[in-house]
């Protein structure tokens, strides 16, 4: 059982993120840019003439791993999905740099035996240079097998916000990216080097008949369809962008991006494949400058 103390109170240490304008673009390469040769906008993430860094690259910077699994928790690991992803750009971030992350637990919510818990985590990332926080990432965690903890603790932490719905009316903007075969493999090479999105013994294990794509993919697509179809190509004008999981992509398919115009600083963001009638991102909220 979760040990709501123990993981309430968990001590990260600093980690020094250091990263190159070649992980940049192996990190744009990833969620497609420059798929289309003659596209000069999205040249600007994956050549490095004028480079700018996809400000999603954040989430990917930092991270302390599955900490989860060490048994000082009490928390099932095993059955952990990554609920929802949030981050706040404070600065536009570079091509390349040094940064100090700092993570932390904010709040652990018991949903009740049998129905899991919830962790907050937030990370921030400080530029080593000038001490200044570039951006803020907060993970929303399901532990499936984690509800009822408070049985024993008697300490549950009010839960987070959720993320607004969608408007019901058409989508104002809507784009779709096709992706390949091998993207897990390349997404993969920026970090998140988790087995199930390349070895298919693990997948099956996890229920699954091959290796899915990472969500974080998912998401910094999201932000591709952004950066190319409103703001573009100016990368530094993303604020922030904020969705929930809600099914796995598997590589290969093409995913269909809704976005909606709600006043000139923010859009709400869906995203589906259709092939399989299903939506993989939702809740989206972009916020813009």
């Amino acid at each position: 059982m979760l040990d709501y103390h123990v993981c309430k109170n968990w001590t990260f240490p600093d980690i020094v993120h250091r990263y190159t304008e070649r992980d940049s673009m192996l990190y744009a390469l990833g969620l497609g840019f420059g798929s289309d040769p003659m596209d000069r906008g999205a040249l600007r993430f994956v050549y490095e003439k004028n480079l700018q860094a996809v400000p999603t690259l954040a989430t990917v910077m930092g991270s302390p791993g599955i900490w989860w699994r060490d048994p000082r928790t009490g928390a099932d690991a095993v059955k952990l999905v990554h609920g929802e992803q949030d981050i706040r750009l404070l600065r536009p971030l570079a091509a390349s740099g040094t940064l100090i992350a700092r993570n932390r637990v904010v709040s652990l919510t018991d949903k009740g035996a049998g129905k899991g818990a919830i962790a907050v985590l937030l990370r921030s990332l400080v530029d080593e240079a000038t001490g200044e926080t570039v951006a803020e990432s907060r993970n929303v965690t399901f532990l499936r097998g984690d509800g009822g903890f408070s049985d024993i603790s008697g300490v549950s932490d009010p839960g987070p916000e959720p993320l607004p719905a969608v408007p019901e009316r058409a989508a104002d903007i809507e784009v779709s990216y096709s992706t390949r075969p091998e993207t897990a493999l390349i997404y993969r090479l920026s970090g998140d080097v988790n087995p199930l999105h390349a070895d298919p013994d693990v997948a099956a294990k996890a229920g699954f008949d091959r290796p899915i794509l990472h969500g974080l993919c998912t998401y910094g697509m999201g932000a591709r369809a952004v950066i190319e179809n409103v703001l573009g190509h100016d990368a530094a004008r993303l604020k922030r962008l904020a969705v929930r999981f809600t099914s796995p992509v598997w590589p290969g398919e093409t995913v269909r991006y809704e976005l909606w115009r709600e006043g000139d600083a923010r859009l709400s963001l869906r995203a589906s494949v259709d092939a399989r009638k299903v939506v993989v991102l939702n809740n989206g909220v972009v916020e813009i400058g």
